[in-house]
């Protein structure tokens, strides 16, 4: 088997689910999350990237995408159900949104979550060639640095967090809080979205391990493991382009025009989850149409709610209760051929969603917690005419670096509903300086600065930096 001086280790292959006989697949692209991040940093850089295909059963062989290796690791059902459904997104994923719903904890959990760690830890020493950088990536995997130190001291290994990173008090109700953080710390850099979660961890670190740390080093035997804050973010200049191309911009145009030429679309654009604060959006938006603040001909709402986790049981009323609400709003406040919401559950390619992004004037990214929230810095790098207003939560990690949006509370129902009129109801020149200004900052803080920033302080060599940096 081949080795890679670059291996990355996440729960997913970025490949989509449809593979042809000769095994040739492609990058699955989704609004936001870890495939939209690394793809442009990865797609002409050799290097391996491990995660599961999918699918139940024996290991797939996937062909290379753009020079990358597919390493697939193989998962049985009950892994599928115990390990990834039950505890990564029933126990770590509510937990670390700050329980918006209640964790649930099984000990068969918790043995496929090892079992599955082991198993991952186990294919990335295989794809590694010696002193290679080895890039583990989020909450599924939380074990797999100290169990890949144990096996391959060798590697130099980095962690990072996509997801929150909750404080103390509730990361203290996890059974088996001590066995995650050791695994964490067997990196050699844990990163974070913001620095928040680093004194969180940090704090973790002390009280229940007994380490000496700071917000930025954390003393584990001989070792020195640093930790730090990298906010993620995207490739700017690719949405830029993809935004700007006339067929983008004809269809944008179309868009509005199939949504009967209102004065204001609202844009959403998530995953089915929880946490993104759907339900919360849907209600503001309801009583603004009940008091008349809001028509439905001057005003069109677009939710876009891409399934995911179906078989995960929160999800599955979560997805139930949306639709009835939207059925509810559409029916007391729609026409005929006016629907209140335009509800959509399907995925978009990103010509497509670059176009809906140029057709929306608010973009409403109001998760109740995010670690980052990809869709809003998607928007603001779509907005080549510097046009737009973006909602935005003050608990998605995107709001420490855009102040200029419109920051709301998504808990606070008369806040949202306030926000969101000022957004709509505000000038063309207000509208322009806030997102020139946060274009600005996402041109200097784009995917491949986040690469630089992270990498420089794990690879010291800083081989790893240039090659991913500069294509």
């Amino acid at each position: 088997m081949r080795q890679s001086s670059l291996v990355v280790v996440a729960n997913r292959l970025p490949v989509d689910d449809s593979v042809a006989p000769d095994g040739a697949c492609e990058w699955r692209r989704s609004p936001g999350g870890l495939v939209s991040a690394l793809h442009p940093l990865l797609q002409h850089t050799p290097a391996t990237w491990v995660g599961w295909a999918g699918g139940t059963g024996p290991a797939p062989m996937l062909a290379d995408i753009d020079g990358v290796r597919m390493h697939s690791v193989p998962l049985a059902r009950d892994d599928v159900r115990d390990h990834y459904e039950g505890f990564a997104n029933s126990t770590l994923w509510p937990l670390y949104h700050d329980a918006v719903e209640q964790p649930v904890y099984h000990r068969r959990w918790w043995e496929a979550y090892q079992r599955v760690n082991q198993r991952f830890a186990e294919a990335a020493a295989e794809a590694a060639e010696p002193e290679a950088v080895v890039w583990v990536q989020d909450y599924h995997l939380q074990l797999v640095p100290g169990l890949l130190r144990a096996i391959r001291p060798d590697l130099r290994i980095g962690f990072f967090l996509h997801v929150p990173f909750p404080p103390p008090e509730l990361f203290m109700q996890l059974p088996r809080r001590a066995e995650l953080l050791r695994g964490m710390l067997g990196a050699d850099l844990v990163g974070f979205q913001r620095a928040q979660a680093a004194h969180n961890f940090a704090q973790l670190a002390t009280k229940v391990l007994q380490l000496p740390a700071t917000d930025r080093r954390i003393a584990v035997g001989e070792r020195v493991v640093r930790i730090g804050a990298f906010p993620v973010s995207i490739d700017m200049t690719e949405m830029e382009a993809l935004s700007g191309r006339p067929d983008v911009a004809q269809r944008a145009t179309r868009i509005r025009r199939d949504l009967g030429d209102p004065q204001h679309v609202i844009l959403s654009v998530d995953r089915m989850d929880y946490t993104k604060g759907i339900e919360q959006r849907l209600k503001a938006y309801s009583e603004l149409l009940a008091t008349g603040h809001v028509k439905v001909r001057d005003t069109v709402m677009v939710q876009v709610a891409v399934p995911s986790r179906e078989r995960v049981e929160q999800y599955q009323i979560l997805r139930e209760r949306v639709e009835r609400e939207v059925g509810r709003i559409n029916g007391e406040f729609g026409r005929v051929g006016e629907p209140a919401i335009h509800y959509l559950t399907q995925p978009f390619d990103r010509a497509e969603l670059a176009a809906l992004y140029r057709a929306a004037d608010i973009m409403a990214v109001t998760p109740l917690r995010d670690g980052m929230n990809l869709v809003a810095k998607e928007y603001v790098a779509a907005r080549v005419d510097d046009g737009g207003a973006l909602l935005l939560s003050e608990f998605a990690g995107a709001a420490a670096e855009f102040p200029q949006a419109f920051l709301v509370n998504p808990h606070d129902l008369e806040g949202l509903k306030l926000t969101l009129m000022h957004a709509l109801q505000a000038t063309p020149a207000d509208l322009n300086a806030r997102m020139r200004s946060m274009r600005e900052h996402l041109r200097v803080h784009d995917i491949r600065a986040w690469a630089r920033s992270y990498l420089t302080s794990l690879d010291q060599t800083g081989n790893l930096v240039t090659q991913l940096t500069t294509t």
